[in-house]
């Protein structure tokens, strides 16, 4: 099955938390701290495998979450940092964030790698916090919360050359018999239900990519049809050969089919019709192909090559693949990425989130909310007094007490914070 667009839900490793622990030495009176830190948590990272070309992995497995670093240990050793969590992508895939729309990666090389979620730094040991004031400090943080988010995995397929028009033109017959692939054929509509890739050789032992892609019909840009699925793949291809049946087996004109195949195109992506185009015309063995092919130069504007051919006796290919491999020859093998890709850094203005916010619940109980806010929360060890203390200072100097005063909280009243409740003391 061919899968190219998919959703999936990842988590990166949490961070190890940091250890509370003091020497306790022969010989060593005052021994001190001694926590170690915890280990950082996993990266989950994408890495570009050219031997897959679907993304039938995700399919049946949605879920990934990262290993968490190690704790820290006593006399000061760090916890041991959680390795990467690397899934293999086939060459083509585009990653998303599913909430923003934001651009994460386009991954096209073999071996290429994307960061796309970020491990958690682990939390400090007390022997972080120890200091004049303080010498022996029962505090050590949490390991610091993995990135989580829900992502869009898309593949576009990289192929050099890609197949496109109507059903039943006898794209899946060209690719047949011009390479190795065997795509299932028959005669009716969208016989093809997922693009197919073959490697094609010419006579004079060049080499390329051909992809079949479903048929297109009108109104494939909104969603009519199979070929909106899938017309995404055309934006990697470096040529488009255009077939047509131009014995109009099917009762269509010829030149009409032309126009509407570029008009999904155009419609899809204007950028599609600036790259060459190559007319096949095919089904020559036909009764009646050689008039209409006349009728079809007469009507024709655009100064595209055409290659009469008949897929079923072989007529002609040998010219087609030699122009074909000529043509790629002169075109750049590395199209540019989905996303344009500058040598320099560009610093984005981004407005700084508002640490926390504020809000009622209907019994009356005020909730605090807040990325920075709950990150910090979540590092705080809340079985020891002095980690509680230092996070009650944190809230003071964020300004949340005032914050809450000034929304008419009165001592004794109830402060929610994720799934925890506190009282407030003035």
């Amino acid at each position: 099955m061919f899968v190219d667009q998919v959703k999936v839900y990842v988590k990166a490793g949490d961070g190890g938390n940091g250890l509370v622990s003091f020497r306790r030495e022969k010989y060593i009176p005052f021994g001190g701290p001694s926590g170690g830190d915890g280990g950082d948590g996993a990266d989950i990272v994408f890495e570009v495998d050219e031997g897959l070309n679907t993304l039938m992995d995700f399919r049946y497995q949605r879920h990934f979450k990262a290993k968490r670093g190690e704790n820290g240990m006593s006399k000061g050793q760090h916890g041991k940092n959680a390795h990467p969590m690397v899934l293999s992508v086939p060459p083509g895939t585009i990653v998303k964030d599913a909430l923003t729309g934001e651009f994460l990666a386009d991954l096209t090389e073999h071996g290429q790698r994307a960061l796309i979620a970020k491990g958690g730094r682990g939390g400090r040991g007390n022997i972080r916090f120890a200091s004049p004031k303080n010498p022996a400090p029962e505090i050590a943080e949490k390991g610091e919360p993995g990135t989580e988010r829900d992502i869009i995995i898309e593949l576009k397929l990289i192929a050099d050359v890609g197949l496109v028009g109507f059903p039943s033109v006898g794209k899946s017959t060209l690719l047949s018999v011009v390479s190795a692939a065997r795509p299932k054929i028959a005669d009716y509509h969208f016989t093809t239900l997922a693009p197919n890739l073959g490697v094609v050789e010419t006579g004079d032992n060049r080499s390329f990519v051909m992809a079949d892609l479903p048929g297109l019909i009108e109104g494939a840009h909104t969603g009519i049809g199979l070929g909106h699925q899938f017309l995404r793949h055309v934006e990697r291809t470096r040529i488009i050969i255009h077939v047509i049946d131009m014995a109009a087996t099917e009762g269509r004109d010829p030149y009409q089919d032309y126009l509407a195949i570029n008009e999904e195109l155009q419609a899809y992506d204007p950028t599609i019709l600036e790259r060459p185009q190559i007319i096949v015309a095919n089904k020559m063995d036909m009764p009646d192909a050689e008039d209409q092919l006349v009728a079809f130069k007469e009507q024709l504007k655009e100064p595209h090559p055409i290659f009469p051919i008949s897929a079923l006796t072989k007529e002609g290919l040998a010219n087609l693949l030699f122009f074909i491999a000529d043509q790629l020859e002169k075109i750049p093998k590395n199209t540019k990425p989905i996303e344009e890709k500058s040598e320099h850094i560009i610093y984005k203005h981004q407005e700084e989130q508002a640490p926390f916010q504020i809000t009622r619940d209907p019994d009356g109980a005020f909730v605090l909310y807040g990325d920075k806010l709950e990150k910090l929360f979540k590092m705080t060890d809340l079985t020891r007094e002095e980690s509680i203390q230092r996070f009650s200072r944190q809230m003071r100097t964020m300004g949340v007490d005032q914050a809450l005063r000034e929304r008419g909280a009165k001592d004794g009243d109830t402060v929610r914070l994720l799934k925890y409740e506190f009282e407030f003391v003035e």
